[in-house]
């Protein structure tokens, strides 16, 4: 994967996969799940435009994360459970290509002041995604 073409705007990491929506978000629950993270959520956001008559792209949205990485996070800054649980978003742009957005943890940090220690709390998003596309 060439670095160049992750971006970085507003806080949000957007990454590319070489696979589909449906494959990486496959891929991201299969190791997820192996490495015994909590799944609390796959939405289809396609799916659910469709139940209502619109149109919509490949989209999901997964929501995951691990109380005993959150809940020192919410004690230090109670106001970051807006953003918890972590969120990786995989959506289909023109042209077939597929990305993975997410927030970029060094943003959380400064936006909820929260110490150093514990960046590695959040800082997990972009490990997962380096193992998933591989």
């Amino acid at each position: 994967m060439q670095a160049n073409l992750v971006s970085i705007s507003n806080g949000i990491i957007n990454q590319p996969s070489p696979y589909s929506v449906t494959e990486t978000i496959n891929r991201l629950t299969a190791l997820l799940q192996a490495k015994g993270i909590t799944i609390f959520a796959c939405i289809d956001q396609q799916a659910e435009a469709k139940k209502v008559g619109l149109s919509l792209p490949p989209m999901q949205l997964l929501l995951f994360g691990s109380p005993k990485a959150g809940t020192p996070l919410m004690v230090a800054e109670p106001t970051i459970a807006l953003d918890l649980p972590l969120k990786i978003l995989v959506w289909e742009a023109v042209g077939n290509r597929v990305w993975l957005s997410y927030n970029n943890p060094n943003y959380l940090k400064k936006r909820f002041s929260l110490p150093d220690d514990l960046i590695k709390n959040i800082a997990v998003t972009t490990t997962l995604i380096e193992q998933v596309l591989v």
